[in-house]
């Protein structure tokens, strides 16, 4: 509950500054002697509302979203010696990172992968493909529950929401104030938001949420790095890196990612996939990974 109350207070924060800011620099007059009348503050503590309440929604049926979607099923009761070994390694795992036993479950792919969810490091989930039990040595599939114990210790998905919502309160205001601005300026409306403003917003959104959606991939990027940092400690590097330079022989084989697309962010590897640029990209290449274990960064 600690971090949720940190969430909140944060973006409480973030919404007061901002509007002292807007007062500070006299936006909210400037735009009026243009004839543009917005409650600056008003519209920002909405944009804040709902960025913050989407994000903060997702996190909650995190759990719930990754199990209907990726076809987890959990071990409550483990029936064969590998499901044994899981639980055990999952417990042992949490016990030495300090956070509380999560639920532990299989999900059916192909391809070596697993991820971790849930709002609270002391309920999180963690989840490995068939395929990597199959596939992984004991140590190796170790280092990977490592890795994932790391993100939840880390607080990962929880600073990901802070983030995703920071952003998504920015894409909505300033595509409102820039709406307002153009549609001022070029549609010459002077009784307030016409069918120009709307058209304007709807297109502001998409194109600042894909500069929004490079920020959120920069940090899943920088996050990553953290947690095989973590999966080094907790397991050990050398593991880490070997397990690693499996997913690196996948990855070069092309071997399809089975994860669905919402989850791929909290995977230990996003699989196989074209990507235009880097900037996109939601894991950083699994040769700078190996190479920064390797440096000890």
């Amino acid at each position: 509950m600690l971090r949720i109350g940190l969430f909140l207070a944060t973006n409480i924060a973030i919404l007061v500054l901002f509007s002292i800011v807007f007062r500070v620099l006299g936006l909210e007059h400037y735009l009026a002697t243009q004839g543009i009348n917005t409650n600056l503050s008003g519209l920002l503590i909405m944009c804040g509302f709902f960025g913050f309440a989407g994000s903060f929604f997702s996190l909650l049926i995190s759990k719930w979203m990754a199990k209907k979607s990726s076809g987890t099923q959990l071990i409550t009761q483990p029936r064969t010696p590998e499901e044994r070994w899981l639980v055990e390694t999952v417990s042992d795992l949490a016990k030495k990172a300090g956070i509380g036993m999560p639920e532990v479950g299989i999900f059916p792919a192909q391809q070596s992968n697993a991820f971790a969810t849930g709002w609270n490091k002391n309920n999180a989930l963690v989840a490995v493909s068939a395929g990597l039990l199959h596939r992984f040595d004991r140590e190796e599939a170790r280092a990977v529950l490592a890795h994932e114990i790391g993100h939840v210790a880390n607080g990962d998905m929880i600073t990901l929401s802070l983030v995703q919502g920071v952003l998504n309160t920015f894409v909505m205001f300033f595509a409102r104030i820039l709406g307002s601005i153009v549609d001022k300026a070029v549609f010459k409306n002077e009784r307030g938001n016409g069918i120009g403003y709307f058209m304007i917003v709807m297109l502001l959104q998409v194109v600042l949420g894909i500069f929004a959606s490079m920020i959120v991939m920069w940090f899943s990027r920088w996050r990553e790095f953290r947690a095989d940092a973590a999966g080094a400690h907790l397991a050990s590097r050398g593991a880490m890196i070997s397990a690693l330079q499996r997913l690196q022989e996948e990855t070069q084989a092309h071997v399809p990612n089975q994860m669905p697309d919402t989850l791929t962010a909290f995977g230990i590897s996003s699989g196989w996939k074209q990507h235009a640029t880097r900037l996109f990209m939601s894991h950083p290449p699994l040769e700078e990974r190996i190479e920064a274990l390797r440096r000890g960064v």
